[in-house]
């Protein structure tokens, strides 16, 4: 039976369209490999992203704080004024200034 009478047959790595039921093999070994690629990449991001944490830390930085700034930098202005004056009602409400 040839790859075109049974499509779950699989040729050698020279086919370009092989299929394994239904399925476009090349593509989906594509798509894996890219997402393991970047995977591989964003935990290397993150030990880079802990280190400067790390280096904030021993000049003397609050980490929770500099999560904070950038979580406030990541904000559109709108965002931020609503959320500083939500913050500022709900510390009025529990007593926090008084």
């Amino acid at each position: 039976m040839t790859q075109a009478e049974n499509p779950r047959a699989v040729e050698g790595d020279n086919s370009k369209k092989t299929k394994v039921g239904g399925v476009a093999q090349d593509q989906l070994v594509s798509i894996v490999e890219r997402i393991e690629k970047l995977q591989e990449e964003k935990k290397s991001i993150g030990e880079d992203i802990r280190d400067v944490f790390t280096e904030a830390k021993g000049n003397g930085f609050d980490n929770a704080t500099i999560r904070e700034m950038l979580k406030l930098r990541a904000m559109d202005k709108a965002d931020r004024d609503e959320r500083e004056a939500l913050r500022d009602t709900y510390a009025l409400a529990l007593g926090v200034f008084g």
